[in-house]
């Protein structure tokens, strides 16, 4: 038990500043800051140095490219690279779908692109071919057809001619285009062509040497998953244009 003639312990000593230390330490606070800031922003200490891109699976499209698309984007620091405007710089180039772009510190630009994929090819007339991605937008003109990809071959009756004001060409090479981004990509690598004889009359010309009455593009994806179904017997002809009542002849 504490002896009540003991003195009371002192209170802890607490550190005050003066005015002008409280002063001092913001001055400095603020000077470190402006100094951050100035080399973030304004020196060229954490400049662009490099560009980093991820992404490229096809082997058509190169860093260099994507790189350039850029531009002056690459110059200057770091911190101050508007980030949305790379992305749309990149995006503009034809082969990338999508893009993404952040900062890899301390001087690298990295992007991530998601190149476009092929579904079709369209004979051009001047015998090269047009690749066109699932959204019928056109990124590549090439002398050949991709492997595994189907190319878009119209064939039109009299009758689809007859009718060109109301389904004109666009319209038709669109329906082949839905018809062939429809397709799992273990089938779209069987199908040689899309031939279009008319809107509702769309066959498959399997590379094997079969025929896949297609009909018209509605129901792609239920038609894709009957012919799958068919392909495991071996026919001559498929025809898959009423899915709920499919046919195999041959």
């Amino acid at each position: 038990m504490a002896d009540p003639a003991d003195p009371a312990p002192a209170p802890a000593t607490r550190l005050r500043l003066s005015r002008r230390g409280i002063a001092v330490l913001c001055v400095l606070g603020a000077l470190v800051a402006g100094l951050l800031g100035w080399t973030v922003f304004l020196s060229s200490a954490l400049d662009v140095r490099a560009v980093a891109v991820q992404g490229l699976d096809s082997g058509k499209l190169g860093q260099g490219e994507v790189a350039s698309a850029l531009g002056g984007l690459r110059q200057g620091p770091l911190a101050r690279v508007d980030l949305d405007e790379a992305r749309k710089r990149v995006e503009a180039l034809p082969r990338v779908a999508k893009a993404e772009v952040w900062r890899g510190w301390p001087h690298t630009l990295r992007v991530k692109v998601t190149e476009r994929r092929a579904v079709a090819s369209v004979r051009t007339d001047d015998g090269k071919f047009a690749q066109v991605d699932a959204g019928g937008f056109t990124f590549a003109t090439e002398a050949a057809a991709p492997a595994g990809v189907p190319v878009v071959d119209l064939q039109l009756g009299q009758q689809a001619n007859d009718v060109l004001d109301l389904f004109g060409r666009p319209a038709l090479v669109r329906a082949a285009i839905t018809v062939a981004a429809g397709l799992p990509a273990e089938l779209a690598g069987k199908a040689g062509a899309v031939q279009v004889h008319s809107y509702d009359d769309i066959r498959l010309q399997l590379a094997g040497g079969a025929t896949v009455r297609w009909g018209s593009p509605e129901r792609t994806e239920r038609k894709a998953r009957v012919l799958a179904a068919l392909l495991g017997r071996k026919a001559a002809n498929y025809d898959v244009s009423a899915p709920d009542a499919p046919a195999v002849s041959g």
